[in-house]
């Protein structure tokens, strides 16, 4: 069974609880006022990690969304971004919490990132407990992955917090392994 054929059956759930929680979490729950995001050299950002290469609406740093915008428009982005990495995941063994780590993922970097990584090829192959772990690690198991930021300078930064996450999203990922 294909994973788009698991979310229309109901064996997958798209916009989970646990997927909101755990973005509420990373990204910020009552994030209503749009702010200029650091972390991405200054992309307006709203709610549970909104930008403008998500949202239908156009963002303006200082605009306020009422929480019921804001859940609104998280729903769809969430569902909207899960629905294209269904189509790079192969593997129908992909249960919902490896399912809900790859989508706070492909949330933070991009869809196209995600299923291009290291850790989706390795789930697709069958070998998703080290897909899980490639979320977070290189395959030295040492190496932090997917934890820095390019500062203005061109120089790539460790951001502890981007790591702290993505260990996060690799133990979300092999839960019920």
């Amino acid at each position: 069974m294909s994973l788009r054929n698991k979310i229309a059956a109901g064996a997958l759930v798209l916009a989970s609880a646990p997927l909101l929680a755990f973005l509420g979490k990373w990204e910020g729950n009552g994030q209503n006022v749009v702010y200029a995001d650091k972390l991405a050299r200054g992309l307006p950002t709203v709610c549970k990690g909104i930008t403008r290469y998500t949202s239908p609406y156009p963002l303006v740093v200082g605009d306020y969304w009422s929480s019921v915008r804001c859940a609104e428009v998280e729903q769809l982005v969430v569902e909207m971004g899960q629905l294209a990495l269904a189509d790079c995941l192969s593997n129908p063994a992909v249960g919902q919490s490896t399912f809900d780590a790859l989508s706070s993922h492909s949330h933070n970097f991009g869809v196209p990132s995600t299923c291009a990584s290291r850790a989706v090829g390795l789930i697709n192959t069958g070998r998703i407990a080290e897909g899980c772990k490639a979320l977070a690690w290189a395959s030295d198991g040492k190496t932090p992955v997917w934890s820095s930021v390019t500062d203005a300078h061109g120089r790539k930064q460790f951001v502890p917090g981007l790591h702290a996450r993505r260990r996060a999203e690799a133990a979300m990922c092999a839960e019920g392994l």
